[in-house]
């Protein structure tokens, strides 16, 4: 099954060092700042595994993330399935060294896979979720802990 179909893809430069911008997004006790706040734990290490639920809309989605790959303040790559619906994707945060800081590229791979009558489940939906939580919300976090 090919999981690139539907391919959504954020980036978001920062003014900070890689380093830094891999531990807002590594670091448990920062992700539920700014991500989700129920992440029960978090390790960026391959095989780490975690689930938690989000209520929205009346439907629950029990979030079951597995990391697959960690190379350490560049990329960290998820399996991400829910428990309610069948479907399988995958999201890759990749972290790219430049002159005046760090950009940060989200892509998420294989929405086609998930059932098409769930709103969630849009490609709109999807990639309005992408820039809400890196356009807006890790932007905002880290702009306060500058």
């Amino acid at each position: 099954m090919d999981i690139t179909h539907d391919l959504i893809v954020v980036e978001q430069h920062f003014d900070l060092p890689a380093k830094r911008l891999w531990e807002a997004i590594t670091n448990h006790s920062e992700m539920i700042k700014w991500f989700f706040e129920n992440i029960p734990t978090f390790s960026a290490e391959p095989g780490f595994y975690t689930e938690f639920n989000i209520h929205h809309e009346g439907r629950d989605f029990l979030h079951q993330w597995k990391i697959l790959e960690v190379i350490p303040e560049q990329r960290i790559v998820y399996d991400w399935r829910y428990e309610q619906y069948d479907g399988v994707g995958r999201v890759e945060f990749e972290l790219i060294k430049v002159i005046n800081g760090t950009n940060l590229r989200v892509s998420n791979y294989g929405l086609h896979t998930f059932p098409k009558d769930v709103p969630e489940f849009s490609i709109e939906s999807c990639r309005a979720g992408w820039n809400y939580f890196i356009k807006d919300r890790l932007v905002a976090y880290l702009n306060q802990k500058v």
